[in-house]
């Protein structure tokens, strides 16, 4: 994308992303912020900008921030999706995870619900991260059976490294009937990444929303 938006602007453009995800997510929604002078003619830049990028990256819009505007460290939310098919398909092959066995999805959410009552996410962080918190606000965790698909929706202010497709794979578990509520329980007061469940394939998580204050447009 930098070498795209320099290209066709003939500056070098250095892009700062909402943040970073792990290879093979998805973004159905990204931000980045660059400066620029004075520029009006965003339409045909975006038109130009996606004639170059390749087929799976598109840009949607762009517009004038307020001045120091950030797009990672103004972001005050992000939603996350996980996708799991209960049937093979072609068509989601690459963009879910695959579980034939059957899932408790009411154990699952009574378990999610669990999150909203913790801070402390230590036990679901990529170990030996340079973080200096652990500490996370969840807003929202929740699964739905949307008939082709089961989703996981989880909101919150940051995440840490993984920390989605470890909580998946932990509720999974309960899922599986592996796990209890108390086990669930004991996992987050452990802080130990060890005792949580496996992460789940990249594939099937998508970035959905990030959301900012309203002050940061012009």
């Amino acid at each position: 994308m930098e070498e795209a938006f320099s290209k066709i602007l003939r500056r070098e453009i250095v892009l700062i992303g909402a943040g970073r995800t792990d290879t093979g997510v998805h973004a159905k929604e990204m931000f980045a912020h660059f400066d620029l002078d004075d520029f009006s003619d965003f339409d045909k830049l975006i038109y130009r900008l996606n004639a170059l990028l390749p087929e799976d990256i598109a840009v949607q819009e762009i517009f004038t921030v307020s001045n120091g505007a950030h797009a990672r460290f103004d972001a005050v939310e992000r939603t996350y999706e996980y996708w799991i098919v209960r049937q093979k398909s072609p068509f989601y092959s690459d963009f879910s995870y695959y579980i034939k066995y059957p899932l408790d999805i009411e154990s699952m959410n009574a378990a999610a619900a669990l999150l909203l009552e913790y801070e402390d996410f230590e036990c679901f962080s990529k170990s030996n991260t340079d973080v200096k918190t652990y500490r996370c606000d969840v807003k929202k965790a929740i699964w739905e059976d949307r008939g082709d698909k089961i989703v996981f929706t989880i909101s919150a202010d940051r995440f840490l490294r993984n920390m989605v497709r470890a909580i998946v794979g932990t509720l999974l578990d309960v899922g599986f009937g592996r796990l209890t509520l108390d086990d669930v329980k004991s996992i987050i007061n452990s802080k130990d990444r060890s005792n949580a469940g496996p992460s789940v394939p990249a594939k099937g998580l998508y970035l959905t929303s990030v959301r900012y204050p309203d002050t940061n447009k012009n």
